[in-house]
C-alpha cells in the first residue's frame, strides 16, 4: 500500500484523460481514496480536518482576487478592439518588408500578452485578422499558423501573466513549507511581484528568438515570407502612419506602464495593479465608445465563469493534495527525486521533463495545482531558488499551449483558421516554436541569472 499516492494519481490522470471535469475529479477521487484507505487502515481520515482552514485560506487569499481582476481586464481590452488596431497598424508599418507581417504579429502578441494575458482571445484575434492577410500574400499556411499560436501564448510568460499569478501562490506556499520542513521557523517569501520581475528578461528573449526565426526564414527561405507587392512611399503616407502608430500604440502602453511600473515600483500589489488594469480597460473602452452595458454584463459574465472555473479547480486541487499527503505522497516523491544521481539539478530536470510531458495531455491550470504543489516543496528544500524554479515552470507551461493533440492554442486557431489550413500543418507550424521555446527554457536553466538578476536588482 506504500505506493497508494501514485495509484491516487494514476486514477485522476486516467480519468482526465477520458475527460471529467477537472475539479470534481480531483475532489471525488480523493474522497474515493480516503475511503479506500480508511478501510484498508492507510489513511488517517484526520487529515481531512484541515480542509476548512485550506478552502478559507483559498476564499479570503488576497493575491489570488488579482485573477478575476486580470481576466476582466483582459476581456474587457479584447472587447475594446485594441488588438484590431494594433494588427492593422502594424501590418502597415513592417508588412513591406519581406517577413515583416510576420514580424508584425510578434510585436502585437507581445503588446497583447502585455496588456491582456489572454492566450484564447488573442490566438483568435490574430487569426481572424491576420492569417487571411499572410495567406493572401503567399505565406506558408505552417509558418503562419504557427506563428500566431506561438505569439498567442506569450501571455503566459509576459507579465502581468494569470499563470504567473497561481505560480506565484502556489509556489509561495511551498516555499515556506520547504523552509518549515528545513527547520526555518521565520521563512522568507517570493511574491507574484518577483515573478512578474523574473519573468521581463526571459519574455523578451522569447520574442527576440521568434523574430530572428522569422528573419532567418525570410533570408533563406524567402518563398515562405514573400514581400508585399504594393508599396507606399508618398510623404503623406508616412505622415498618416505614424500618427496612426502613435495612436494605437500609446493607450495599451499606458495602461502597461500604469500595472506593471506599480508593481515594479513597490508602489502597489499585483492585486491593486490588477484593479488599476480593470479601472484603465473600462476608460479606453469608455473613449472608444465600446462601454455599454451589453457590453459590461458580457465582460462580467465571462470573467465569472473562468473564474469559477479557476477557483473550483483549486479547491479540488487542495483536497487532492491533503489526501496524497495523507498517504505519505510527498515522503514517497521525495524519496524518489533523492535517489536520483546528480543532486538537486538531476531532480529539476526529472520534474522539467515531466511537466513538459504531462504538457501534452493536461493544461497549464491542472499541472500548477496538482504537480507544483507536489513537487515544488522537494526542489525549494534541496536549495534551488524560487524565483528561477517559477520561471522555469512558467516557460514549461507556455509550452503546453503548443504541444499537440491537447494544446489550447491549437484549438483556438482551428476553430477560426480557414478550412483550407488543415489541422496537420497547424502540428508542423508550431515545432520550430516549441524547439525555441525549450533553447530559452534550457538558457534560463543553464544561466538562472536571466531570471534572478533583475528581482535582486530591483528588491
Amino acid at each position: 500500500m506504500e505506493y497508494m499516492p501514485l495509484y491516487l494519481f494514476a486514477t485522476v490522470f486516467i480519468l482526465l484523460l477520458i475527460g471529467y471535469p477537472v475539479a470534481f475529479t480531483l475532489a471525488g477521487t480523493a474522497l474515493a481514496f480516503t475511503v479506500i484507505g480508511e478501510m484498508s487502515g492507510t489513511f488517517d481520515p484526520a487529515f481531512l480536518e484541515a480542509l476548512p482552514n485550506r478552502l478559507y485560506g483559498i476564499i479570503g487569499n488576497q493575491i489570488l482576487m488579482a485573477v478575476p481582476l486580470f481576466v476582466f481586464m483582459g476581456v474587457m481590452l479584447e472587447r475594446s478592439k485594441i488588438a484590431d488596431e494594433l494588427l492593422t497598424t502594424m501590418s502597415r508599418l513592417f508588412g513591406n518588408l519581406r517577413g515583416g507581417l510576420g514580424i508584425s504579429v510578434v510585436l502585437v502578441g507581445m503588446l497583447l500578452a502585455a496588456s491582456t494575458g489572454i492566450v484564447g482571445a488573442t490566438v483568435v484575434t490574430m487569426g481572424l485578422l491576420s492569417l487571411p492577410t499572410m495567406l493572401k500574400q503567399g505565406y506558408d499556411p505552417k509558418i503562419s499558423t504557427g506563428l500566431i499560436c506561438a505569439s498567442g501564448t506569450l501571455g503566459q510568460i509576459i507579465p502581468p501573466s494569470i499563470v504567473l499569478v497561481l505560480l506565484g501562490d502556489v509556489l509561495s506556499n511551498a516555499y515556506q513549507q520547504a523552509q518549515l520542513d528545513m527547520g526555518i521557523f521565520s521563512p522568507e517569501t517570493i511574491s507574484v511581484g518577483d515573478l512578474f520581475i523574473g519573468a521581463l528578461i526571459p519574455g523578451l528573449l522569447l520574442v527576440g528568438f521568434y523574430i530572428l526565426y522569422i528573419i532567418g526564414i525570410a533570408v533563406f527561405n524567402k518563398e515562405a515570407m514573400p514581400a508585399a507587392s504594393t508599396h507606399h512611399s508618398s510623404t503623406n503616407y508616412d505622415s498618416h502612419l505614424l500618427h496612426d502608430v502613435i495612436k494605437s500604440l500609446i493607450p495599451p502602453l499606458v495602461l502597461i506602464l500604469a500595472v506593471l511600473g506599480s508593481i515594479i515600483g513597490g508602489l502597489a500589489t499585483p492585486t491593486e495593479a490588477a484593479a488599476i488594469g480593470a479601472v484603465g480597460a473600462m476608460l479606453l473602452a469608455a473613449s472608444k465608445k465600446m462601454l455599454t452595458l451589453k457590453t459590461l454584463q458580457e465582460v462580467t459574465r465571462s470573467t465569472t465563469r473562468v473564474s469559477c472555473m479557476v477557483f473550483m479547480i483549486l479547491i479540488g486541487a487542495a483536497l487532492f493534495s491533503l489526501v496524497f499527503r495523507g498517504f505519505e505522497g510527498d515522503e514517497l516523491i521525495q524519496e524518489l527525486l533523492g535517489d536520483l544521481d546528480g543532486g538537486k539539478y538531476h531532480a529539476l530536470f526529472v520534474v522539467m521533463l515531466a511537466m513538459f510531458l504531462l504538457g501534452f495531455v493536461l493544461d497549464f491550470i491542472e499541472i500548477t495545482f496538482v504537480i507544483v504543489p507536489i513537487v515544488g516543496p522537494i526542489l525549494l528544500a534541496m536549495g534551488i531558488d524560487p524565483v528561477w524554479l517559477g520561471i522555469l515552470i512558467a516557460i514549461n507551461l507556455q509550452t503546453s499551449f503548443l504541444t499537440p493533440p491537447f494544446g489550447f492554442a491549437l484549438f483556438y486557431l482551428r476553430g477560426v483558421a480557414p478550412a483550407t489550413i488543415k489541422t496537420t500543418q497547424i502540428y508542423q507550424g508550431v515545432m520550430p516554436f516549441i524547439a525555441i521555446q525549450l533553447i530559452v527554457m534550457a538558457m534560463i536553466a543553464y544561466w538562472p541569472v536571466l531570471a534572478t538578476w533583475l528581482p535582486a536588482q530591483i528588491s
